[in-house]
């Protein structure tokens, strides 16, 4: 009689201790979002996680897998990237996507081609433009913040505040730069008067993309852990300042804001420390990832002075993962030519 112990039942989870850091790393983000627009925009959070849980898990479960641990770091991703008052349905319709859409049909993790917060950004950005585009709001001030509040600020100096311009659309449509301090510390939300001589209220981008200092603390968290490889994140912004060189100084044109400016404004870092260095999507080559950092980088700033969409980054990084396998492929072919030559002379050398 046989008295081996019964199979050991896969825990539902899947840990990823590298996941876990990015988890870490998102955490200043996170607590700026909560700061600045309120108590909902966690509950967005868990909401969406909630939905990225449920349906990797219905999918592994049939493939006779378990939910990996990058789920959460797809929900946070694409989380904070939402405006303040998008609505819950079309926030869990986009993690949805993300993940059915951008990994599962792949296979599940690591086998996605595409950055699936990506893919439900983008989705969202198609689907519902103006929820995506015109759902902002400013920020609380004070010292609690959003601590005190359950959603975001509506109004500024009684004026409706919602629907108005961040300081990308602000910037590019109307001809107001918000002060760079601002963005480095996340304090948008005033009274403009545009170009057109009209006043307008700005109003702060996505809900994790506020403030760049908090951006720098996670990203920092990174690289100093070696969790993000460094030269995406330094190939992205080295794009993007030579891009705005070449179109601001250039080509003259003068809707394309000052360097400092662009990379501190909209996703630009958030982009470049958390998006763009998907371990999953991005090249392994060291030069092939040279390259397709610093063709996201100066697609960004493309778009954001050519495209409808003044933000860019999620259609920027579309087009980087899209590219990444031919960049793999060249520069592993390349390889390989260089070390069959050196074989070929040692060869000829011995001989």
């Amino acid at each position: 009689m046989s008295t081996a112990p019964p199979p050991k039942k896969k825990p539902w989870l899947k840990k990823q201790p590298m996941m876990r850091k990015m988890e870490i790393a998102l955490m200043p983000a996170l607590a700026g979002a909560i700061y600045f627009f309120g108590w909902r925009s966690l509950a967005l959070l868990l909401w969406v996680a909630l939905v990225g849980v449920a349906t990797e898990y219905i999918m592994a479960k049939k493939r006779g897998d378990t939910v990996s641990e990058a789920v959460f770091v797809t929900a946070l991703l694409l989380g904070l990237s939402m405006p303040p008052t998008i609505p819950f349905w079309q926030a869990g319709v986009g993690m949805f996507v993300a993940i059915l859409f951008g990994k599962e049909v792949f296979g599940g993790f690591p086998r996605n081609v595409f950055n699936p917060a990506i893919v439900g950004r983008g989705f969202l950005y198609v689907c519902f433009p103006v929820d995506m585009t015109s759902a902002f709001a400013p920020v609380w001030n004070g010292w609690l913040g959003g601590l005190t509040h359950w959603g975001p600020r509506l109004q500024i100096h009684g004026i409706d505040a919602v629907s108005a311009a961040t300081p990308m659309w602000s910037q590019r449509d109307f001809g107001h730069e918000t002060p760079l301090w601002n963005l480095v510390t996340g304090h948008i939300g005033e009274l403009f008067t545009g170009a057109d001589g009209v006043q307008r209220a700005l109003a702060a981008g996505s809900i994790g993309e506020v403030s760049a200092l908090l951006i720098l603390l996670g990203g920092g968290y990174l690289l100093w852990t070696k969790t993000a490889q460094w030269r995406l994140t330094v190939s992205t912004l080295a794009g993007a300042i030579g891009a705005t060189i070449i179109f601001r100084t250039l080509l003259g044109a003068d809707t394309v804001p000052p360097i400092l400016w662009t990379l501190c404004s909209g996703a630009m870092l958030y982009a470049a420390f958390f998006m763009v260095t998907d371990p999953i999507t991005a090249p392994k080559n060291k030069t092939a990832q040279w390259v397709y950092g610093v063709f996201i980088g100066i697609m960004i700033v493309f778009l954001r002075w050519k495209a409808v969409f003044a933000g860019a980054v999620a259609f920027a990084i579309l087009l980087g993962n899209t590219l990444a396998p031919t960049l793999e492929m060249i520069y592993k072919a390349r390889k390989q030519k260089k070390t069959a030559k050196a074989k070929a002379k040692q060869g000829a050398a011995a001989k």
